[in-house]
């Protein structure tokens, strides 16, 4: 509904750095990491607040360019970091579609927007809706953020029997991209996490599912770098192919959304909500990295991230990634099983858009 003004081995049965340690499975190393995050997040704030006549010379959302005339698909768009954007581009005269699992909460949040407005249904945990949502689609594209995504849940499966972590923040994204691709005309913006760094910091490609070893962190982690890997390969991709479309990744810092309220364990959750309290900038500050990302003139595969310490907060600004997630030749490898596990392939024609 179109709105305006306020309105290998990975198919089975259906189902870093001390700043990035905020979520975690509870054990008496962890906890003293935990007492580390927060003394540097406090020392971050006093650092920040000390710079605050500074701070306001960087980017924020009032500095947004005119959006009139573009449309805008937001996956995610009903809550937190991705409500923000869709609502900060709607106000900039964007066409926003909220690209949701539920239409009703879809619906809603949409009423929030002071702007223009459509929700359409999308679950990225179902290959078959994310291959009809892009059916449905039929005209020019100038921005997708990819912005929907589980944390540190229970282990499940997808409805295609993939790990539900890997399965929605990375594949479900790379075949929505891969199928709506032919229709973009600017940009790709895929938002990953400082969480790439968790885990062991590599790609499964013996087990992506998990099944020996599920540690929700560490399957979080795996995913978050799989994003970057994407749009690492997916810019190498469309500069090969001739297109002016660039691909580029973000990362909210320590922001207070709903999306680690699905934590695995009661203490991480309790953690959690703690620093979202006393420690974490708002979901607005969160989302600037990403429409820092979606409208300003960066180079392809950039990285945008908050520019506070520990990149747990603060202004937008290009910020560095892992050594895993600047690798080529994985990236290249995550793409072909990637190819393989959804079905979808890189559109041959991308170079006549952009």
């Amino acid at each position: 509904m179109r709105r305006e003004g306020r309105s290998a081995g990975l198919r089975g049965g259906r189902g870093g750095s001390r700043a990035s340690r905020l979520a975690w499975t509870p054990s008496y190393p962890d906890v003293v990491d935990a007492s580390i995050v927060v003394i540097d997040s406090i020392v971050g704030g006093v650092y920040i607040r000390r710079m605050a006549t500074d701070k306001q010379q960087k980017w924020d959302a009032t500095r947004l360019p005119d959006q009139t005339g573009r449309t805008a698909v937001v996956t995610g768009a009903n809550s937190g970091i991705g409500l923000r954007a869709a609502q900060a581009l709607a106000g900039a005269g964007a066409h926003v579609v909220f690209a949701v699992r539920d239409p009703e909460r879809g619906e809603a949040a949409a009423r929030t927007v002071n702007g223009s407005t459509e929700v359409r249904r999308l679950d990225l945990a179902d290959l078959s809706s994310v291959r009809e949502f892009a059916a449905a689609w039929d005209r020019p594209l100038d921005l997708l953020i990819n912005n929907a995504g589980v944390m540190m849940i229970p282990q499940q499966r997808t409805a295609d029997g993939f790990e539900m972590q890997f399965g929605t923040n990375h594949l479900g994204h790379f075949a929505l991209t891969n199928l709506l691709l032919p229709h973009v005309t600017d940009r790709v913006v895929t938002v990953s996490s400082g969480a790439h760094r968790w885990g062991d910091e590599r790609i499964h490609f013996d087990d992506l599912n998990r099944t020996s070893d599920y540690d929700p962190r560490g399957v979080y982690g795996q995913s978050k770098l799989a994003n970057l890997l994407f749009v690492l390969e997916l810019q190498r991709r469309l500069t090969e192919s001739g297109s002016r479309v660039r691909a580029l990744a973000a990362h909210p810092g320590y922001a207070a959304t709903n999306l680690q309220s699905h934590a695995s364990s009661s203490a991480a959750r309790l953690f959690m909500k703690f620093g979202n309290r006393f420690l974490a900038q708002d979901d607005m500050a969160g989302a600037l990295p990403t429409l820092y990302a979606a409208t300003q003139d960066l180079p392809g595969a950039s990285y945008v991230g908050p520019d506070g310490l520990g990149e747990m907060r603060g202004a937008p600004t290009l910020v560095g990634r892992s050594a895993a997630a600047s690798d080529p030749a994985v990236a290249r490898r995550l793409w072909t099983a990637s190819e393989e596990l959804t079905g979808t392939r890189f559109p041959q024609g991308v170079e006549t858009r952009g």
